[in-house]
């Protein structure tokens, strides 16, 4: 299995039991060693008192494009910490896209950056995710 096969396989499956994701339309539209790309549409429930995009969901869905870049190599990959900065809100109606991007990853440790932007390339938000590896494979049976 080659190294994105590997990746996809792996996305696969975790997308498949991710229901969290899947509740709120968020899809994976790619993937490879550690790096993904999620998309989601703002809707009206997604917006706060300000009316504008919840900053969670925002969060919510870097968070994602993470999880399916830090979980590429058929390891169990979970955040062990994470941090965002918010650059411009989002609206209902956006759809945003979230690339994520492996930076380090030493022994069972990882780095990655995700930007968050519009369809105009607008960046939203940037976020930095700390991953740890598990011992458990993703794709046992």
């Amino acid at each position: 299995m080659t190294p994105q096969d590997l990746a996809t396989a792996c996305a696969d499956r975790l997308y498949a039991t991710d229901t969290a994701s899947r509740a709120l339309g968020i899809t994976i539209t790619a993937v490879g060693p550690g790096t993904a790309t999620a998309r989601m549409t703002v809707t009206a429930a997604m917006l706060n008192g300000h009316a504008i995009g919840h900053g969670g969901y925002v969060f919510l869905l870097a968070d994602t494009a993470f999880a399916f870049a830090c979980n590429t190599y058929d390891r169990v990959t979970v955040a062990a910490g994470a941090d965002v900065t918010f650059l411009e809100p989002a609206r209902a109606g956006d759809e945003l896209t979230a690339t994520a991007v492996e930076r380090t990853r030493r022994a069972r440790s990882g780095l990655y950056d995700v930007t968050v932007r519009r369809t105009d390339g607008t960046i939203l938000a940037e976020f930095r995710g700390r991953s740890r590896s598990l011992d458990t494979p993703i794709l046992s049976p």
